[in-house]
């Protein structure tokens, strides 16, 4: 215990955070002040999103965005609600209920925090770009199929599955359109889209929704539903939610949200990484920062937060050299919500469709998938399931599908590199005749490369397919890496060929594959491993054929 709580005291911050935020105040404003007004229509549009509404957006941009600020490990991180953290928390508001999200959040965030205390942020490395090529694809096809609903101006359908929601909804707008709203989430999109062509430093987003807001009231358009009414300000931090007889069934839940929130955070914070020079983030700290976010939120009745790629991006595009932006960013949404709540709350629910219509959109980056697709057919393969298991599954099922399907194609690759190759006798000091009769009845061959589970099946088949020889000898210096299952076949085979009379000796064995192979009983089949070069294991075959009468026994050496 007291070694995690050192670890713990590790990860918060110190004097050099305060001396980071005081070398460019003016630019860090400007940079927070610029990232708010971006956020703001994303917060509201994902707190609606999730099912408890835009408040709770809000409420989470402002509290995570600023503890995320202070103790994550990234200088440039913004966090927030996300699109992708949606995408988890809508089967759970319908199962469980906006206390059960509370609940799942604080949960997780508890879970993150152990995580940091575990040292596991180095891990997020291993997962293979393909895999989130394709987590991010299929996020941007859920976060664009669950605005259908509110851009279309028709009540949300019941169901928890986005592809069913998404045709209800067309149904039923069919039906009975409702052509104003679904006029302002298109132009909304459209501005925001060519926009970040035209000018792309120019926070189009809040343009598009203040003008289709004052459109809206001023031409009393009643088919452009608004968010309704939001409180002024924060709600007081209560623990009313807690209830820990639920905890076994929302250990899952946030199990799920807690490897969501670690897998983009960490995502976000690496590419916030490549977009500058000279600085490098924390992922332990910034896992601790996250999980301290995540159990903050849900007291003031947020929804669980992650970072957020795209609002990082904007922070380092508009200058941001240390978290002051970011806490800006934080104070500058908790002034909109004190003092603006009547204003946000008149925006249509349309209107913030269409934002986030236009979001997943450029989450979709086509050069990166063409390039994932064209780099080889595993990686199209494994790019194509996580896309595809998180539309039709959910975002935890989909990386683990990617994970797994990348993970056996990797073991193929490394598996195919084994290679057993049959190399001739050296001549040494033995005369041509000698020499010659050796070469009759010794066979040398050299394995090359992992001799482990995934390729020890087709090592058994090429050996025990030797044709009739004497001795058999194993040159084993190049083996990199041995298992058990590798270790137990080479054992089979060995006495497969001593049962046809073949005895097998072997060369260059490792220490690390010593161990293994006594522990399975392979190394006395194997002369005892005693040869350390292949020379002494030539003369040892020698030897044997000496025994056998093949060989003279008083030949010169």
């Amino acid at each position: 215990m007291k070694v995690l709580f050192s670890r713990l005291g590790a990860l918060l911050p110190g004097r050099a955070d305060l001396v980071e935020m005081g070398r460019a105040p003016r630019r860090d404003l400007l940079a927070g002040l610029t990232v708010a007004i971006v956020a703001l229509p994303l917060a509201l549009g994902f707190g609606v999103s999730s099912g408890l509404g835009a408040e709770a957006g809000l409420a989470t941009a402002v509290v995570a965005g600023a503890v995320a600020a202070v103790f994550g490990g990234s200088n440039l991180q913004v966090s927030g609600p996300t699109g992708a953290m949606t995408v988890v928390l809508v089967p759970i508001v319908g199962e469980y209920g906006p206390t059960g999200v509370l609940m799942v959040g604080l949960m997780a965030g508890v879970m993150l925090v152990a995580l940091a205390a575990l040292k596991a942020g180095r891990y997020m490395r291993y997962v293979p770009a393909p895999v989130v090529e394709g987590f991010t694809l299929g996020i941007a096809c859920v976060i664009g199929l669950q605005q259908i609903p509110n851009a279309l101006g028709v009540p949300k359908p019941e169901g928890d599955r986005v592809l069913v929601v998404s045709w209800r909804a067309v149904e039923e707008f069919t039906r009975a359109p409702n052509w104003t709203a679904l006029g302002f989430a298109v132009a909304v999109a459209a501005v925001m889209l060519a926009g970040a062509r035209w000018r792309p430093a120019v926070p189009f987003s809040i343009v598009a929704v203040i003008a289709a807001t004052v459109v809206a009231r001023v031409a009393h358009l009643d088919a452009a539903k608004p968010i309704g009414d939001l409180p002024a300000g924060l709600p007081v931090p209560s623990l009313a939610f807690l209830d820990a007889g639920s905890l076994g069934t929302l250990l899952a839940p946030a199990v799920a949200v807690a490897a969501l929130a670690a897998l983009e955070s960490l995502l976000s914070a690496s590419v916030a990484d490549g977009m500058t020079v000279g600085q490098q983030h924390d992922p332990d700290r910034e896992l601790f920062g996250q999980g301290l976010a995540n159990i903050a939120a849900p007291l003031f009745g947020g929804v669980p937060a992650t970072g957020a790629i795209a609002r990082t991006a904007v922070n380092v595009r508009t200058g941001a050299g240390s978290r002051l932006a970011s806490l800006v960013h934080a104070a500058v949404l908790a002034v909109i919500v004190f003092a603006a709540a009547p204003l946000v709350s008149q925006i249509p629910l349309a209107a913030l469709a269409g934002v986030l219509l236009a979001t997943a959109i450029r989450m979709v980056e086509v050069g990166s998938l063409r390039a994932m697709a064209r780099a080889t057919r595993s990686d199209a393969l494994i790019l194509v399931l996580t896309a595809a298991a998180t539309l039709v599954l959910d975002l935890v099922y989909a990386v683990v599908i990617g994970l797994v399907v990348a993970g056996a194609l990797a073991l193929r690759a490394v598996a195919r590199q084994v290679r057993f190759d049959l190399v001739p006798l050296d001549r040494g000091d033995h005369s041509a005749e000698e020499h010659a009769l050796l070469a009759e009845h010794i066979v040398a061959y050299r394995v090359d490369g992992p001799l482990f589970f995934a390729a020890a099946h087709r090592f058994l088949l090429e050996l025990t397919e030797v044709a009739d020889v004497r001795v058999v000898v194993l040159r084993m210096s190049r083996v990199s890496t041995m298992d058990a299952t590798g270790a137990l076949i080479l054992k089979d085979s060995v006495e497969r060929l001593q049962r046809r009379g073949i005895v097998v000796l072997a060369s260059g064995i490792r220490p690390g594959q010593r161990r293994v192979l006594e522990s399975v009983g392979a190394l006395e089949l194997l002369g005892g491993g005693e040869y350390a070069t292949t020379p002494e294991a030539i003369r040892g075959a020698r030897g044997v054929l000496e025994e056998a009468g093949v060989l003279p026994g008083g030949e010169a050496r």
